[in-house]
């Protein structure tokens, strides 16, 4: 590749950056941006689209359980043909043909008989994603009803999340006195629920997520799972069809555990910072986007305190 070329691809990866991440700033949770593109897609492949008047809850989007890639599976084909007499395979190409010429960057499209729509997410878009929560937009989930009696009757099972998100304070804290990261308060918005402050990686920014060929640096299995693992809760967490069925305690407690397989096998510090300093910024995002969500499961929807240190 010549200098030009290599400024030419540059350029073209930053102007897709920037829409990607308008994209993540609209939709905090993918599954809000998918069901945006199935309707606007809706749109343009049937001709009733205004009578069907297809809402949130009755589009039938499930992610799958893939560890490797985050997968979203939608049966919207299938339900149109046994509710409005489409034939499923034919809706789901014509469906899969608009999102890939809408979206194409955003998402890789495959059609399973018998009409099942796989939608993988680019890596680009989920690099665009952790960012987007790395800077502090992760946005208020609401307090949950049942937070009093989990003060209570479940601060034994909530220490261990309670433990993980003081690890990640830690392993941030470390980080920026080693200047491997910068930290700062969260711009308009830098008192958290319980008083504490909300932080953000100022340096580097945007967090090197993606190597020279625009694939993610955390791709081992320990830092996908994690990743699964926040993408479902922040799902949920800005779902209003699922809030009320979420146990939140076991939410939680599948972060932390995830975050703990993480931490075990995936170093930060040592030959990686030394040797791999742009992966030991990707984890520490990772953290970051770990601790965030944590904070808010703890504070907002477990009634409990989110500490820094125990």
């Amino acid at each position: 590749m010549t200098e030009n070329q290599h400024f030419g691809s540059e350029a073209v990866f930053i102007q897709n950056y920037v829409h990607f991440q308008v994209l993540v700033s609209k939709y905090t949770a993918f599954k809000q941006l998918i069901y945006s593109q199935i309707k606007k897609t809706l749109s343009v492949c049937t001709s009733e689209s205004k009578s069907l008047c297809i809402k949130e809850e009755k589009l039938p989007l499930y992610k799958g359980r893939d560890e490797k890639r985050i997968l979203y599976i939608s049966g919207i084909a299938l339900w149109l043909e046994k509710s409005q007499n489409y034939e499923a395979m034919a809706m789901a190409q014509a469906i899969a043909n608009d999102l890939l010429a809408s979206c194409g960057d955003v998402f890789q499209v495959a059609i399973v008989p018998p009409g099942w729509i796989y939608l993988e997410l680019s890596q680009p878009i989920l690099a665009a994603w952790l960012q987007n929560i790395t800077d502090g937009n992760l946005g208020r989930a609401g307090r949950s009803e049942i937070t009093a009696n989990l003060n209570i009757n479940n601060s034994h099972r909530l220490f261990t999340v309670q433990y993980a998100h003081a690890r990640c304070c830690s392993l941030l804290q470390q980080a920026h006195r080693e200047e491997l990261i910068q930290l700062g308060a969260v711009q308009n918005q830098a008192i958290s629920s319980s008083g504490t402050t909300l932080w953000q990686i100022l340096f580097p920014n945007p967090i090197p997520w993606l190597n020279s060929d625009g694939k993610l640096r955390c791709y081992h299995l320990p830092e996908s799972q994690l990743i699964g693992e926040l993408v479902q809760v922040v799902d949920d967490l800005h779902s209003d069809v699922v809030k009320s069925s979420v146990n939140w305690e076991k939410a939680a407690l599948n972060l932390s555990q995830a975050f703990e397989n993480f931490w075990s096998q995936c170093r930060i510090w040592g030959k990686v910072k030394i040797a791999a300093r742009e992966l030991a910024q990707a984890r520490l995002g990772l953290v970051m986007v770990t601790q965030s969500v944590l904070r808010l499961l703890l504070e907002e929807k477990l009634g409990v305190v989110a500490p820094l240190e125990l």
